[in-house]
């Protein structure tokens, strides 16, 4: 849990933020900021070119200038495995997947699919009368949950041989959970702390826009700015200091991490590591342990919070020729099939394997994954859907999840390998990368491994579609991936006879390798970024896009 370490750095800045706010004479009550408008493709740094540009990016718009221009690119369906879309976003709706054999509204199942009016997509974390799951457990509570009463206080010599492998699991959950509620119990004074700071700092942010008239806090403005008084002048410096050494892009980037990071930890007591808290027995009613059940959900892609998700389906492929909030990456054919899997917790091993299942029977040709835990409790489920995934010529692409581990050392799942140590030839998993080609060329928060991460892709102040027709920056590895997806899924579009297997290897040879002196995540320690996945580079669409262009 990497938040309590923002906000200590945030902390250690605040006093003289709070002085120069308390002695100012600026309003204290706060005025609603006026329309932001759209804002450019400009602001999607990772689009940009590593040798054109000099900014570690993919290369997205020189290939479309130099490469693409004149060829024509065909239909590709990509299916987001995430916590829901804003179906109805100007930017998205024109690229929804379409069920072509299911009646919209009907209540039927038209195509006999075993999912009724599933018509962009599906929901797993749905009841039958409409109700959603929203917050959920995490894998580790569930675990903890299930096995408590049966195996606490006993050695592995005293269970039963057939139930030593449970008996292991529990184990490994019980110390994991222990370990995440003292530290989530112990954050709640902090966090107490975090949202006074928060509220004091967006009061702060209101009364200095107003006074200087702008819609945007940034360095830049921040830098340059003449306010009306001394107070003033040292809030915003104060302000200048705090995104310098958080490297947040503006002010409101800044609260929203704050906001965010109180939010996690009220979550994570009120329900997610709740033992007795089971929303799935009342919403769903599935039997959660039985694999071979289907049918259970909903048709609602939008969910109690679509954001996570929306986010990455705009990464991939929002409408690119429509003058608004971003660009996709890739082109207009390529659609978004939304599966709606991901809770505010830990998603099922059960939801995701049927998802992975219904993208690969319904003509998905990519599914990101944008989502990862600590424990597994039916991996062999998972995996199998990655091995029928592979048989169906689908490609997986997987964040490598935000928690700054060495995945050698620190397992997370979906694992980059099988049961049997073996990589998938379907599947990428990808870390996330900066805006910097210096010592933050590595996200911090991402992580690593020299075999079980392919590539690294831009996952920092990524700017994206956000429901409600608005648009904004998000961080993380579940950035990185779609950046990664939406190169797979332009490579496909414009060369439709490459495989899922010839896709992953353009996509990691094509890599631009780094050996740039970077901070490992986790570390007090500088390495070379080349050491921390198996190519030792950023994805590069220009670069893949030249070497699609010449498979026969």
């Amino acid at each position: 849990m990497r938040f309590p370490s923002f906000a200590a750095r945030v902390g250690l800045l605040w006093l003289p933020v709070a002085a120069a706010f308390a002695q100012s004479s600026a309003p204290k009550t706060a005025v609603p900021p006026g329309p932001t408008g759209q804002q450019a493709a400009q602001n999607q740094w990772y689009l940009r070119d590593p040798q054109l540009d000099q900014r570690p990016g993919i290369g997205a718009t020189r290939a479309y200038a130099e490469l693409l221009k004149g060829r024509t690119p065909t239909v590709v369906v990509v299916a987001v495995i995430d916590s829901g879309i804003d179906t109805a976003h100007v930017d998205l709706k024109p690229v929804l997947w379409t069920n072509r054999n299911e009646v919209p509204g009907n209540g039927l199942d038209d195509d006999k699919n075993g999912y009724v009016d599933d018509v962009h997509g599906w929901n797993f974390l749905g009841g039958a009368d409409g109700r959603n799951i929203g917050p959920e457990t995490l894998e580790t509570t569930r675990i903890v949950a299930q096995y408590r009463s049966m195996f606490r206080g006993k050695t592995r010599k005293q269970v039963p041989p057939a139930q030593q492998a449970a008996f292991d699991m529990y184990q490994q959950a019980e110390k994991l959970y222990t370990k995440r509620l003292k530290e989530t119990q112990g954050n709640a004074p902090q966090m107490e702390q975090l949202a006074e700071m928060r509220q004091q700092l967006g009061l702060m942010n209101t009364a200095l826009k107003q006074s200087l008239g702008t819609q945007k806090l940034d360095t830049a403005v921040l830098r340059t700015a003449r306010p009306a008084d001394e107070q003033q002048a040292r809030m915003a410096q104060a302000l200048l200091n705090i995104l310098r050494e958080t490297g947040k892009p503006d002010t409101d980037a800044l609260l929203a991490e704050l906001g965010a990071g109180v939010e996690q930890n009220a979550t994570a007591l009120g329900y997610q590591l709740r033992l007795d808290y089971n929303p799935r027995a009342d919403i769903v009613k599935d039997n959660p342990d039985d694999l071979t059940q289907r049918g259970y959900g909903n048709a609602d892609l939008h969910g109690p919070d679509p954001l996570h998700g929306t986010h990455v389906a705009g990464i991939i492929a929002a409408v690119r020729d429509n003058g608004l909030g971003v660009q996709g990456i890739a082109p207009a054919p390529v659609q978004i099939m939304t599966l709606r899997a991901v809770p505010d917790g830990d998603e099922r091993d059960k939801d995701v394997a049927l998802a992975i299942r219904y993208a690969a029977d319904n003509g998905a040709s990519i599914i990101n994954m944008s989502f990862g835990k600590e424990l597994s409790a039916q991996r062999p489920a998972v995996e199998a859907a990655f091995l029928y995934a592979a048989s169906k010529n689908v490609l997986l692409v997987h964040a490598a999840g935000n928690e700054d581990d060495d995945l050698a050392a620190v397992p997370h799942y979906p694992a980059a390998r099988t049961l049997a140590g073996q990589p998938f030839a379907n599947l990428l998993t990808v870390g996330a990368s900066g805006p910097t080609d210096d010592l933050r060329l590595v996200a911090d928060f991402s992580n690593y491994n020299k075999e079980q991460v392919d590539v690294f892709a831009p996952g920092v102040d990524i700017y994206s579609t956000l429901p409600g027709s608005t648009y904004g920056n998000e961080s993380g590895t579940s950035m990185a991936a779609p950046v990664t997806a939406g190169v797979a899924a332009t490579l496909k579009a414009y060369f439709p006879q490459l495989t899922a297997v010839q896709l992953k290897d353009i996509i990691r040879r094509s890599a631009t390798v780094h050996h740039t002196l970077v901070e490992v995540p986790g570390e007090k320690k500088k390495a070379d970024f080349a050491t921390l996945s198996s190519t030792g580079g950023v994805v590069n669409l220009y670069e893949a896009v030249r070497m699609a262009a010449a498979v026969k």
